[in-house]
């Protein structure tokens, strides 16, 4: 099975669970909705390619299950940030978002049910490896709360002042740091030399996110464009402008290159890394980013 029928394999089961008998059958098809189509997948993807780099082991679906877990944190986070009381946003993945699908209150006990999910999905495909499970509970608990996980990434929006890379660092990097420390944890490496990777494609990937909501049209984005300056939010585009931002995205593109630890896979994740960076750019930005 290859790692994007793994990913999928392991998010069917979770929502099918959801959806078992007995469940609200409205509550099941909102997960389902927000949960597939799936984007990229970066998060788990990251996650197995971090775990296949450390390991030679053909098993790998408690990396899987890790990597699913955070992908439906991620997908819960997606959910909340679409609300009314954020963003408010339309459309998500190129589809109405999950409020505007099955109203507000579903919404937010959708979000819920994927935290839970989540949690879920790593239990069950960890059962054959229960000796590294409270590594990765720590690993992902760390990356959803306060002070650093994602939560606290979305509260930062509610201050009058902050830290540009740290609001990103929460926002959109811990659920990456999580997504790296875990695929080596799953498999028995230490996590700790593989943070630095998640950190670096974590800010990027949040660079990246901002350009893209500054120049390209919500058709082309699957949701609503030009959404930080609507709310006022902070953005690498606004702080360093366009020319900075690209600078910005291709020095953390190298970085994230340059700290990948030495292993069986290392030459194999750098190529992946700057693969990941030609899909990151804005299709406009290319040329700049090339210069």
């Amino acid at each position: 099975m290859d790692t994007d029928a793994l990913i999928e394999w392991a998010l069917e089961r979770a929502v099918t669970a959801s959806e078992s008998r007995g469940a609200p059958p409205k509550l099941g098809a909102a997960i389902r909705h927000a949960v597939f189509p799936g984007g990229a997948r970066v998060r788990p993807q990251l996650a197995l390619a971090v775990a296949y780099a450390c390991s030679d082991a053909d098993n790998l679906q408690c990396a899987a299950g890790a990597g699913a877990a955070i992908e439906l944190l991620h997908c819960a986070s997606l959910v909340h940030d679409d609300l009314p009381c954020f963003d408010d946003a339309d459309r998500r993945r190129g589809k109405p978002s999950v409020h505007r699908s099955y109203g507000e209150a579903l919404a937010v006990l959708t979000g819920d049910a994927l935290i839970i999910a989540a949690f879920e999905t790593l239990r069950r495909e960890a059962t054959d490896r229960p000796h590294v499970l409270p590594q990765l509970l720590d690993i992902i608990t760390e990356a959803v709360g306060t002070p650093n996980g994602i939560i606290a990434g979305q509260a930062w929006e509610s201050e009058a002042e902050l830290d540009l890379v740290a609001y990103h660092r929460a926002k959109t990097g811990a659920l990456f740091v999580a997504a790296a420390a875990a695929g080596a944890a799953s498999v028995g490496a230490d996590p700790a030399p593989w943070r630095a990777l998640g950190e670096r494609l974590g800010e990027a990937y949040q660079v990246a996110d901002d350009l893209r909501d500054a120049v390209m049209e919500a058709d082309a984005l699957g949701k609503p464009s030009r959404q930080d300056a609507a709310h006022n939010r902070p953005s690498a585009v606004a702080a360093l402008g366009l020319d900075g931002a690209v600078a910005r995205l291709n020095g953390l593109i190298e970085q994230a290159a340059n700290s990948v630890p030495e292993c069986r896979g290392s030459g194999m994740l750098r190529k992946l890394v700057y693969a990941q960076a030609a899909r990151l750019m804005p299709p406009t930005l290319v040329p700049s980013a090339a210069e």
